[in-house]
């Protein structure tokens, strides 16, 4: 049997030639953690805390931003049932893994007080342009336009002028039966995209912090009767501004109309790193969760929530 040697030499040449190799970063292109280092106080925006829904759980508190031009009836309905306390004591009944985390009433037994006991659906809503939306230049399989709105991702149509928000992880949005406005009470926040959703449900905010709690609730089927397991129970909902600032958790996110988060966008589409061997021009907007910082975190709030620091929040971000 013949045997071909190759050259040692030669061999350990390749060798050599193969670990040198590396990606090359882009010249002259920064990374999302040199913008986020740059950007100076104007680049941010202070969340409303008219707008802000605390959902306090024994693991620690879930923040929702709340987006009025997206579904004002939907709104003014959570903020009624989280000032009457509607949602207190009762719990995430219905949590799917990778799918939704779904909160209310699952037996319809509470009063709801003053809110409405339907609702007229806010699948999609007029477009303005006054809203000053930041488009995202890559296709959507979903939607002919999308953008972020104040930060949150929305779907557009242009030829009809309608936009929507888009089921994206974190959206908060509420639950319906069969009926299109058969809403009312029950809310759900998805664990993951769930973008066949869009245009079928009425999306009206969004997480931005806490998101692991709910990714950690116990996984439950909705149950049947009132001796199965409910789910994780809900110490309580309620509107940010009807606290004492004490009590509050505040917030800043990267302005979505500012160059900086232009930058960011980009940064994400073509990552400029040295890691990255193939960049595809490409970013999907899920794939996108602005910045949020915490700022000023008074003393009540600080213990609560010790783990997620504003640089840890940045960081997590980031590696989505």
């Amino acid at each position: 049997m013949r045997v071909n040697l190759v050259p040692f030499g030669f061999a350990l040449g390749c060798l050599a030639l193969f670990q040198t190799v590396t990606a090359a970063p882009l010249a002259g292109k920064k990374s999302t953690a040199d913008i986020i280092a740059e950007t100076t106080a104007a680049d941010w925006r202070r969340i409303d805390a008219d707008n802000t829904l605390y959902i306090e759980l024994e693991a620690g508190r879930v923040v929702v931003e709340l987006l009025p031009e997206l579904a004002p009836e939907h709104i003014k309905q959570i903020r009624l049932l989280a000032r009457e306390g509607f949602y207190d004591g009762l719990s995430f009944y219905r949590v799917i893994d990778g799918f939704v985390a779904q909160g209310g009433d699952p037996f319809s037994t509470r009063d709801i007080g003053s809110a409405a006991p339907q609702l007229l659906e806010e699948f999609e809503i007029p477009y303005s342009k006054a809203w000053q939306v930041r488009r995202h230049v890559d296709a959507d399989g979903y939607a002919s336009v999308t953008g972020w709105l104040k930060g949150h991702p929305i779907g557009i149509a242009p030829e009809r002028g309608f936009a929507w928000g888009l089921h994206c992880t974190g959206a908060f949005a509420f639950g319906r039966n069969e009926a299109r406005n058969s809403a009312s009470t029950e809310f759900y926040i998805t664990l993951q995209p769930q973008r066949y959703l869009d245009r079928n449900l009425t999306v009206f905010g969004r997480v931005i912090d806490g998101m692991t709690h709910l990714q950690r609730l116990r996984r439950v089927a909705p149950p049947e009767t009132q001796n199965d397991d409910v789910g994780e129970v809900i110490k309580s909902i309620r509107i940010a501004s009807e606290l004492p600032e004490t009590e509050r958790t505040d917030f800043e996110i990267l302005d979505s109309r500012r160059d900086a988060f232009g930058a960011y966008v980009e940064a994400r589409r073509n990552r400029p790193e040295a890691f990255f061997y193939e960049r595809p021009n490409f970013l999907d907007i899920c794939q996108l969760p602005p910045p949020i910082r915490r700022i000023a975190p008074t003393s009540a709030t600080k213990a609560a929530n010790a783990s997620d620091t504003e640089d840890g929040a940045l960081e997590a971000q980031d590696r989505q």
